[in-house]
């Protein structure tokens, strides 16, 4: 039997595997996989300082038109807004978004909205937002989602949202344990009604019962309005506020509180 050594860069073994598989060889040869050696390669500033200038050519042109609008300044934030558990002023901010979003879908606005904190991924520094900014928030096509669901799988949700500690969450006022237990829970200032139907905005993602918010798969129904991303919506949000000679801003409010 011939043996080859295959070194990998960034390839799994089971890619490796498949490429050994399905490569054109003559129906006689046979190939075994006897040993598989691979390293990471760290992706960072030190391959800046020397490119392949002959890349960085053909990429030029391109570059400066994703520059362009990228680079354009859609809004102000009054100061720098970050996430994290259990409650934070940007998770706040776009679970405030996917609520007011749902006026389009319903109506008026959602009873409630929720936002996970894994899905935000970089914080609004302080200053010009631009439209780079934005991406590097909500990097995701993930999409608005309006949810009819019962008060008692709200609850459900509830217990959900303590297990992790707090996700972005709008009109909702929760106070949990540190061990994940719901000490009470309100939407609107009100108890929870088991019999009532909510409306919840959220996300695609999490209307499917993913990052552990499994009680949305109890929902009535739902309904996603086509195209309406959730970096589309933030966006005319910041948008909406410049028009209006507004900085984008936001606080923590106690709408999520360990004890």
């Amino acid at each position: 039997m011939r043996k080859n050594v295959f070194r990998s860069q960034g390839i799994t073994a089971l890619s490796l595997a498949l490429i050994l598989g399905l490569s054109s060889c003559s129906p006689k040869q046979k190939y075994q996989i006897s040993n598989i050696e691979g390293n990471a390669i760290t992706i960072d500033s030190i391959w800046d300082k020397q490119p392949n200038q002959e890349a960085v050519d053909i990429l030029a042109p391109y570059k400066a038109g994703v520059d362009s609008v990228m680079n354009q300044v859609v809004g102000y934030s009054k100061e720098t807004l970050n996430k994290y558990r259990p409650e934070s002023p940007l998770s706040n901010l776009i679970a405030d978004v996917l609520r007011e979003a749902a006026t389009d879908v319903i109506g008026h606005p959602a009873d409630l909205a929720l936002m996970n904190i894994g899905g935000i991924r970089n914080i609004l520094p302080a200053g010009n937002i631009t439209t780079g900014t934005v991406f590097e928030i909500l990097p995701f096509e993930n999409s608005l989602c309006v949810l009819q669901i019962k008060g008692k799988f709200v609850k459900e949700l509830m217990k959900n949202i303590a297990t992790v500690q707090g996700e972005g969450v709008s009109n909702i006022e929760l106070v949990i344990t540190k061990e994940g237990d719901v000490i009470s829970a309100k939407v609107g200032d009100k108890e929870i009604d088991d019999e009532k139907i909510y409306s919840l905005a959220t996300i695609d993602y999490l209307a499917d019962g993913n990052d552990g918010m499994t009680a949305l798969m109890q929902q009535e129904s739902r309904e996603c309005p086509a195209g309406a991303t959730l970096r589309g919506l933030f966006m005319e949000y910041v948008k909406k506020q410049t028009a209006q000679g507004k900085e984008v801003y936001a606080k923590i409010e106690g709408r999520i509180q360990v004890k």
